[in-house]
């Protein structure tokens, strides 16, 4: 097993052999190194990933995100390899909502529908009844009958956002994004003073003090979408950093500036574990057909049931 790259090789040229050698696809979030993104046959938000994931005719699916990615990726496709740069990849909100707590919540209020955010364990994802992105979680909310309370889990602040988007009164979970959190409020309102003609566009899981300032509140998918079809040419984005490279890329006339975390000595903007892949990382996994992803055929079988629930309904 090789554990350090050659300095001499060209890495892009070797992953697209390694690609080919292996019949992979390679999946990578907006959230990844521009260098990876600039790798990958699809870059998108976790809905459209799982969707691809669940389409790819692919023999092995390299999943440059986080581990919860993955393993949806896993779930979708149980007979399939499924590949991750770096296994530390974690998530912060899916580490604030462990199983046995998550079932704990559940069984103090049986009556409730569980709609749990797709930032979560395998584990977490078997004890619920729909996963949802932020991308079709509204839509998934206005689909429950109004007399059946919902429980909404892991993320506080998207929980939040939505009870003002649907209306309905739902039990949330005490989860955070430590990118999403860190955003200064101040700081913020001092770039919008700088730039007038700048439009703050935020994700939902910003606090609520961030996006009460927000011209366009949405996922990754719809900020990205939003900054190529609004009239701006300039923007604020609040949400990981990563999310720049493809702004730029589909808009490059247009100004984008990336919302400030209260820490000036920090990249909190940036999430640490979305980081941990490398280039080098990928060759790696590619190369070595490790770190693989594993998820308990039981847990799987059980999981993909919300899973495909949130596709039909989305």
């Amino acid at each position: 097993m090789e554990t350090e790259v050659d300095v001499t090789i060209d890495l892009e040229e070797e992953i697209l052999k390694l690609k080919k050698k292996l019949n992979a696809v390679i999946l990578a979030h907006f959230y990844q190194e521009s260098e990876i993104q600039d790798m990958a046959d699809f870059v998108g938000d976790s809905l459209e990933l799982a969707r691809r994931a669940r389409d790819t005719d692919a023999d092995v699916i390299v999943f440059a995100g986080v581990h919860f990615m993955a393993e949806t990726a896993k779930i979708l496709n149980p007979e399939k390899k499924v590949l991750i740069p770096d296994l530390e990849a974690g998530c912060s909100l899916a580490e604030s909502c462990p199983a046995p707590a998550f079932k704990k919540f559940r069984e103090e209020h049986p009556d409730h529908i569980a709609i749990t955010y797709i930032n979560c364990t395998a584990e977490v994802k078997a004890l619920s009844d729909i996963i949802c992105t932020s991308s079709n979680a509204e839509k998934i909310i206005n689909q429950i009958p109004p007399d059946k309370p919902i429980l909404f889990s892991p993320d506080k602040n998207l929980g939040k956002y939505l009870i003002k988007k649907t209306g309905r009164d739902m039990l949330l979970w005490e989860g955070t994004c430590i990118v999403h959190e860190t955003f200064s409020e101040r700081k913020i309102i001092d770039l919008q003073i700088q730039h007038p003609d700048a439009k703050l566009i935020a994700h939902p899981e910003c606090e609520e003090a961030v996006l009460k300032h927000a011209d366009f509140i949405g996922s990754t998918s719809k900020l990205l979408r939003f900054v190529q079809e609004d009239d701006a040419n300039k923007f604020i984005v609040a949400t990981e950093s990563g999310i720049l490279h493809q702004m730029k890329k589909a808009a490059p006339h247009k100004t984008f500036i990336a919302a400030p975390p209260e820490e000036e000595s920090c990249s909190c903007n940036e999430c640490p574990y979305m980081k941990l892949n490398t280039m080098e990382k990928l060759y790696l996994c590619m190369k070595n057909k490790e770190p693989e992803v594993i998820v308990d055929p039981e847990i799987a079988k059980k999981a993909l049931v919300p899973i495909k629930k949130m596709l039909e309904m989305s």
